[in-house]
C-alpha cells in the first residue's frame, strides 16, 4: 500500500535533464479493480465461450481504455492459466481447458488492451491451475506438455507483443517459478524471444537471485507486505558490488522495462497521471472520482449474450410468437439482486444475489449490475406477461406451489469461486466440488415436479455436474450463462426473447461425475511441507482424456444450441505457395521430419507459424431463423505421435441468413501441425498421415480430410 495502485515504482525526480514519472500496476484482467466509475467486463471464461475474435479484441481494447483512463501504465492481465482442474479457484480469469482456444484468447485481448497504451501482463507463468497450497506446492510437469498445453498461451501472448509477463506462486518441478531459469531464460527469454520484463506475483519472489534465473521486477517491493525490505533494492546492488550479479544484468532489467513503457508510448507527456486510489476510495484527496466507461455497457451486453451457450431447447425459446408466456415465475437468488447491493463484498467474496463474476484481486467493483428479475421485467411489460418470483432458494415446498400452472418456470441456480485469500462457505478459492450452491439442485427439482415447462439458468464458473435433474422430462430448456459482468440480466433476456441467437460454445467438458475429469484438485499439506501435484495426465486435458479414454461427457467441449440448424459442406483443403526466401531449407527440413533448430525465437519463427494450408467450406443456415455458428477444426494426429485423438487447431466465427450459405476459409501453420520434440528441443511434423475434422463441437465432427504431402 505504498501508493495509489496495487503495485506501485515511485517517479525519479530529474537530476541532469528529464525525470521519470514511475508506473501504476493494477489490476484486473476485467476492468480496474478498486476504483469507481468502471465497467465490470464479462469475465475470461465467457469471453473464450464467444470463440469470437473480434469481440474479443474489442474487449481487450475498452479494458485497456478504462485503464489508462485511470492512468494505470501496466494492467494485471489476461490470466491464462489452463482449466485443468474443474474445481480451480481461478478458472473463470482464463480461457478455459484448451490451450489453442486460450491461446488465441490471450493474443486478441493483448492486442486490443496494447492497442488501447496500457501494458498488458500475460499471468501466472506458469502452472498455476489450482488455489490450494499455491506457494506451497510443486506443480511437476513433463516438457512435452509444457509446451503444447501450458506454455503455448504464453509464447501466443509473446507473439502478440505482449509487454510484461507475471511469473506464478508454485513451485515448478521442484524450483519456484520466480526463480525457475528454464522457464523464464530459456523458455520465454531465449526460445520465445521475449523482449519484456518478467515481474513476480506479489510476494512471491523467494530471494535476490531470482535476478539472474530471468526475473526483471519484484513486486510489490517489500519481501512481505509492508515490510520495508527487499530481495532486490540494497540486496542487488550489494549483490553486484561482490561481484555476485553481473552489473549488466541490472542494466538489462532496467531497459526490459524502461522498452516496454516506450512501446506503449507512456512517455507522451499527455498519458493520464493515476488520479484513483485503490486502497482509499473513498478519500477526496486521492480519487478523482474520473468516469472512463464510456459506452462500454453496450460491448458487455453483446458479448454476455454471445458466451451464453444454449444446452438443452426442446422447442421452448425463445419466449416469442407461440411461446411467448401468459405467465411466468421467477425462482432462485441467482435471478435478483444481492441484499446489499453488488459490491457488498470486499472483491466480490461472497455469493448473494445473481453471480456475474468470481472472486478475489481478478474482479472489478460493479458501477452497477443489471439482474434478470430487472430485465425480464422490463421485458415482460411488452408482452403483457404475469410476472411473479421467489428470491428464497431453500423454501421448496413454495417454490414448487409458486411454479404451479405458470406458463414457463425459470430457475437459476449458480456456482462461485476465486482467490484463496478469500474463504466463500468453506470454498477457500477452489471449489469443494462440483455441485450448484444454495441447494441448486433440490431447487430445481422441486420446481420441476410442479411445471412441465422449467427453464434452468446456470451462472457458474465453471462446469457443474448436472445428473440429478438434466434427464428430467419436465426440464425443457438450459441456458447457460457463466460469468457475464455487468449487464448480467439484459444478456440473459435478450437470449431467452431471441434478441440474441445462441452462437455460445463450452470453453471446457461439463462431464457425468467429476471423476470423469483426467485431473483432480489436489489437497492436503501441512506446515512448510511442499504439495507434490503431478501433471501425470500430460497432453491430455479435459476433451482430449474423455476422447482418449472413451469416456461420454454430458456435454462435450465445443457444444453449443441455436434457434437455427447449419449445414457444412464443400470441404477442401491446398498449400499455401510462399516465397519461402531464406527459410526453405527449414521448412525443407521440417517436411522431412526435423525438428525445427534451437535458436533465440525459434518457437515464434516466422517460417513456422506462416499459414501452409488454407481449408474451405461452406455453413449452410437450414433453418427459419438468422443466426450466428461457430465452425471447429481439429486435427487428428497419427497414433505414433503419441497426441489425443483429437486437438482443436482452428475456429472462426460466421452469421448466415436463412437459406443463405457462406464460404469459410480456415489457415493452417506447420507449428499447428507440429508436436515437441524433448530430445531435439524443437517442433517436427509426426510421421504418418495427418487428418483433420471440421464439425460443430470436439465430438460432432461434420467433413473431414487429411492434410496433403508436400
Amino acid at each position: 500500500m505504498g501508493g495509489r495502485c496495487v503495485g506501485n515504482i515511485p517517479a525519479i525526480e530529474p537530476q541532469h535533464g528529464r525525470g521519470w514519472p514511475g508506473l501504476c500496476l493494477e489490476d484486473s484482467p476485467l476492468g480496474v479493480r478498486n476504483a469507481d466509475f468502471v465497467t465490470g467486463f464479462p469475465t475470461g471464461i465467457n469471453a473464450a465461450a464467444t470463440f469470437n475474435r473480434p469481440l474479443i479484441r474489442m474487449r481487450g481494447l475498452f479494458m485497456g481504455r478504462e485503464h489508462v483512463g485511470k492512468g494505470v501504465n501496466v494492467a494485471l492481465g489476461p490470466m491464462m492459466n489452463m482449466g485443468r482442474v474443474a474445481q480451480g479457484g481461478r478458472n473463470w480469469e482464463g480461457f478455459g481447458a484448451d490451450p489453442f482456444l486460450t491461446g488465441e484468447a490471450a493474443y486478441e485481448t493483448i492486442l486490443g488492451m496494447q492497442e488501447a497504451g496500457v501494458q498488458a501482463c500475460a499471468k501466472h507463468l506458469i502452472n498455476n491451475e489450482q488455489e490450494h497450497r499455491r506457494t506451497q506446492e510443486s506443480s511437476d510437469v513433463d516438457d512435452r506438455t509444457q509446451h503444447e498445453i501450458y506454455a503455448h498461451p504464453f509464447l501466443r501472448s509473446v507473439m502478440a507483443g505482449v509487454a510484461s509477463i507475471m511469473c506464478s506462486y508454485n513451485l515448478i518441478n521442484g524450483t519456484f517459478a520466480c526463480e525457475n531459469s528454464k522457464i523464464m531464460n530459456d523458455i520465454v527469454k531465449r526460445e520465445y524471444g521475449f523482449q519484456g520484463y518478467i515481474m513476480s506475483d506479489w510476494q512471491a519472489t523467494m530471494s535476490t537471485m531470482a535476478a539472474v534465473t530471468g526475473l526483471d521486477m519484484t513486486m510489490p517491493g517489500d519481501q512481505t507486505f509492508n515490510s520495508g525490505n527487499s530481495w532486490f533494492g540494497g540486496n542487488l546492488t550489494a549483490f553486484v558490488q561482490n561481484g555476485t550479479i553481473a552489473e549488466e544484468r541490472v542494466d538489462d532489467m532496467a531497459t526490459r522495462i524502461l522498452a516496454s513503457w516506450y512501446l506503449l508510448r507512456q512517455d507522451a507527456p499527455a498519458y493520464p497521471p493515476v488520479n484513483f486510489d485503490a486502497f482509499l476510495t473513498d478519500n477526496e484527496a486521492t480519487n478523482e472520482h474520473i468516469d472512463v466507461q464510456d459506452d462500454h455497457w453496450k460491448l458487455v451486453r453483446q458479448m454476455g449474450a454471445a458466451s451464453t451457450v444454449l444446452l438443452k431447447n426442446e422447442g421452448v425459446l425463445p419466449l416469442t410468437g407461440k411461446n411467448t408466456p401468459r405467465s411466468l415465475v421467477m425462482i432462485g437468488s441467482d435471478a435478483g439482486p444481492g441484499r446489499a447491493g453488488p459490491n457488498q463484498f470486499s472483491d466480490q467474496g461472497g455469493s448473494d444475489g445473481i453471480m456475474a463474476m468470481g472472486w478475489g484481486s481478478g474482479t472489478a467493483n460493479f458501477t452497477y449490475l443489471v439482474t434478470p428479475l430487472e430485465a425480464i421485467q422490463q421485458r415482460a411489460r411488452r408482452d403483457r406477461t404475469s410476472v411473479s418470483w421467489l428470491l428464497d432458494d431453500f423454501n421448496l415446498p413454495r417454490a414448487g406451489n409458486m411454479a404451479i400452472k405458470k406458463s414457463v418456470a425459470l430457475v437459476f441456480i449458480s456456482a462461485d469461486s476465486g482467490e484463496q485469500y478469500i474463504t466463500v462457505d468453506g470454498n477457500e478459492g477452489d471449489r469443494k466440488n462440483l455441485t450448484a450452491w444454495h441447494g441448486g439442485d433440490n431447487l430445481v427439482q422441486a420446481v420441476a415436479a410442479q411445471n412441465n415447462n422449467t427453464v434452468v439458468v446456470v451462472h457458474s464458473v465453471g462446469p457443474l455436474i448436472v445428473e440429478p435433474w438434466i434427464e428430467h422430462p419436465n426440464i425443457t430448456a438450459v441456458v447457460w450463462a457463466g460469468a457475464p459482468g455487468q449487464e448480467a440480466g439484459n444478456s440473459l433476456t435478450d437470449i431467452l426473447y431471441g434478441e440474441w441467437n445462441p452462437s455460445g460454445r463450452l470453453p471446457y467438458t461439463i462431464a457425468k461425475n467429476v471423476q470423469g475429469y483426467s485431473a483432480q484438485l489436489i489437497t492436503g499439506g501441512q506446515g512448510q511441507d511442499i504439495l507434490s501435484i503431478p501433471y501425470n495426465e500430460g497432453l491430455e486435458i479435459d476433451y482430449r482424456h474423455f476422447d482418449a479414454k472413451g469416456i461420454q461427457p454430458r456435454f462435450e467441449f465445443g457444444f453449443g444450441l441455436s434457434y437455427t440448424t447449419f449445414k457444412y459442406a464443400n470441404l477442401n483443403i491446398k498449400k499455401i505457395e510462399s516465397d519461402e526466401g531464406v527459410d526453405r531449407a527449414l521448412m525443407q527440413a521440417w517436411e522431412k521430419g526435423k525438428a525445427s533448430p534451437v535458436a533465440e525465437g525459434s518457437s515464434r519463427a516466422v517460417w513456422l507459424h506462416r499459414p501452409a494450408f488454407e481449408v474451405t467450406f461452406t455453413v449452410q443456415n437450414t433453418g427459419k431463423a438468422f443466426g450466428g455458428d461457430i465452425p471447429q477444426l481439429y486435427i487428428n494426429f497419427p497414433a505414433s505421435s503419441g497426441e489425443p485423438p483429437s486437438v482443436l487447431r482452428g475456429f472462426t466465427n460466421v452469421e448466415v441468413v436463412p437459406g443463405d450459405r457462406k464460404t469459410v476459409s480456415l489457415t493452417l501453420s506447420r507449428y499447428d501441425l507440429s508436436i515437441w520434440d524433448t530430445g531435439a528441443q524443437g517442433w517436427r511434423k509426426p510421421d504418418g498421415k495427418i487428418g483433420f475434422g471440421i464439425g460443430a463441437s470436439s465430438r460432432d465432427i461434420r467433413l473431414r480430410g487429411t492434410i496433403p504431402e508436400a
